[in-house]
């Protein structure tokens, strides 16, 4: 794969980061952190971590970021705690979205556990056109 397929799928997945962000956003989700993981998880290059009100209004983001996602040819290679909507977590492989209740958010801390990841700058509302 040459340096430029590799620069344009990273340039996506930060996109698709930001996207799902402003995704949770518009939906009245709370605390979101975009994360640029590149080197330091083995795992994933970007995270987004948001809080939700209810089972219902979470699973209504991760619906729609699936299908923002799938639109961008990011298909879900993983789904998880979808039905109890606690913690939901959706794998696009370079972009993994945790969406959690207030409760598991605190107790999972994901921010502390990766906190040498880079915050990504998300749009403030005061800056949409």
């Amino acid at each position: 794969m040459t340096d430029s397929k590799i620069e344009k799928q990273k340039q996506q997945a930060k996109e698709l980061t930001l996207i799902a962000a402003s995704i949770a956003k518009e939906r009245n989700g709370s605390d979101i952190v975009a994360m640029d993981l590149m080197g330091k998880s083995p795992a994933t290059d970007f995270f987004v971590i948001a809080t939700g009100t209810s089972g219902r209004q979470l699973r209504t983001v991760a619906d729609e970021i699936t299908a923002e996602a799938k639109k961008r040819g990011f298909p879900l290679f993983g789904q998880a705690g979808y039905d109890d909507a606690r913690w939901i977590l959706l794998d696009f492989v370079t972009v993994v979205v945790h969406l959690f209740d207030q409760e598991s958010r605190e107790f999972y801390d994901l921010e502390m556990l990766w906190g040498d990841g880079e915050r990504l700058e998300l749009e403030d509302e005061g800056s949409k056109q």
